[in-house]
Formats: C-alpha cells, structure tokens, sequence
C-alpha cells in the first residue's frame, strides 16, 4: 500500500511557464514512462491554450455524506494550477473509488481526512495505509496526456508549483512525508494550517491544495464537530456516499 500520514497538528498561482514550473516538469520526465512520456509537450500546449483564454472556474465536485452527518458540500477544483492532482480526484471520483469510504480521521479545529479505500469499513485498523491501485492510468482533464499511476505504490507525482495555502475549506493532499507519496487520501481544512504548506519551510509537512469548498461549509464544520474515539475516528461513521464532478 501507499501508506498516507497524515497532517499532524504538532508535526509540523504558478505564472505561464515560470521557472518553478519548468523545474517541475523537467523532474517529471525521467520518472515517468510508457503513455506519461508525453507529459510535458501536453502539459506546455494546455498552458498555452489557457494562458490565452479568459480564466474560467474550474470543474466542481459535490460531495454527498450520510450517517453521523447528513448532507452536502461542494468543492471548486484548480485544474489550472493542479493538473495532475485534480485529474487523478476527479478520475477517482467518476470511476466510484470514493463511493462508500468514511471519513476515517476528523480533529477539530485542524481538518477532516478522507480517501483510503480500507475505510470503507469505518472500524478498519488499516484505515489511513490504502490508497489507487498501482499502475492504473488517468487522462489530464482538458488534455490527451495519460499519467500511469506508480506501479508499485498507486502514488501520483508531487505538483509543488502553485503556492496556495492550507486556508479553511480548502482540499489538501494527504502523503507519508516522503517525496510522490499521495494518491487517494486528501483532507479538508477547518481552520488556517500555513505550516502545512509546501512552501512555508518552518515545518518538514508539505501538503499541496488542489481545491476550495465554495457551498456547504456548515456541513464540514458539522462532521469536524462529531465526537471522535482514540484513533480520532468519528464515533457516529461519517460516510461519503458520491463525489459529482460537475464539469463547466
């Protein structure tokens, strides 16, 4: 398994083309074989296509929970800033991966985490270790690019290219705090965690944000506030029943 830690309370927008983004793709094209070679003459033509079209709201993904809380929430994805990252959440999302998975740790006043697959059974003690299955394939959302998830892990590459903070509501990447360790895993913020940001340095935790929560943050304070056992597991299991991409 992709082993996910996550986010610890005490452990602690790209230009066109920037030099960031350059570095970024230049680490990419070794590491990624087969259909992904072709990964960066891609990724240059979206930009390109984008840096000349009027900025656009990204696709949305509404989440629909069930069981200690009832309800809805609604997340604005940065497929602009996080290719990569986004595209493997929304391919997640429409194949099912997501369907029937609890919310397998939630602390108040820091986040909600979500996303491993071993949850679905919300009294797993493997709950938090899962995550894709290795070596399965997504297409770039806008683009023909195809990215092969790691074969022997499930993991997807880093995206350390946009400097967007870990700001309340927003979508973070869960990882083991070693380089290309995320995947499925993800959380939500409920409060400013800054030193989670890949580009705040005061703290070895580099969690980069792939999306905002733009309706339904009642509904995330709501499972943030449940009561938790030992393991910060909700005691009522919070259950994601769908995730709806809804693409503009």
């Amino acid at each position: 398994d992709c082993s996910r830690k996550a986010p610890h309370p005490a452990h602690p927008q790209a230009l066109f083309l920037s030099d960031s983004m350059r570095s970024f793709l230049r680490s990419l094209k070794p590491s990624l074989g087969g259909p992904t070679a072709r990964l960066p003459r891609s990724m240059f033509r979206t930009s390109m296509r984008r840096s000349m079209s009027t900025a656009a709201e990204g696709p949305l993904a509404k989440f629909k929970v069930s069981g200690g809380v009832n309800g809805e929430f609604t997340a604005k994805l940065y497929t602009d800033e996080m290719p990569i990252t986004t595209s493997n959440f929304m391919d997640l999302a429409e194949t099912g991966f997501y369907d029937g998975i609890h919310f397998h740790r939630v602390i108040n006043n820091f986040m909600l985490q979500f996303g491993c697959p071993h949850a679905k059974d919300p009294k797993s003690p493997r709950a938090g270790t899962g995550g894709p299955n290795p070596g399965t394939k997504f297409q770039l959302y806008g683009d023909d690019a195809v990215i092969t998830r790691d074969p022997r892990t499930g993991c997807i590459p880093d995206e350390f290219t946009s400097k967007i903070s870990n700001k309340p509501g927003t979508l973070s990447m869960a990882n083991t705090g070693q380089p290309n360790s995320g995947g499925s895993q993800f959380f939500v913020n409920t409060v400013h965690n800054s030193y989670l940001d890949w580009f705040d340095g005061s703290t070895p935790s580099r969690h980069p944000v792939f999306g905002e929560v733009v309706e339904g943050m009642d509904v995330v304070k709501e499972i943030e506030k449940t009561q938790t056992n030992n393991r910060d597991s909700p005691l009522d299991p919070v259950k994601l029943e769908t995730i709806e991409i809804i693409k503009e």
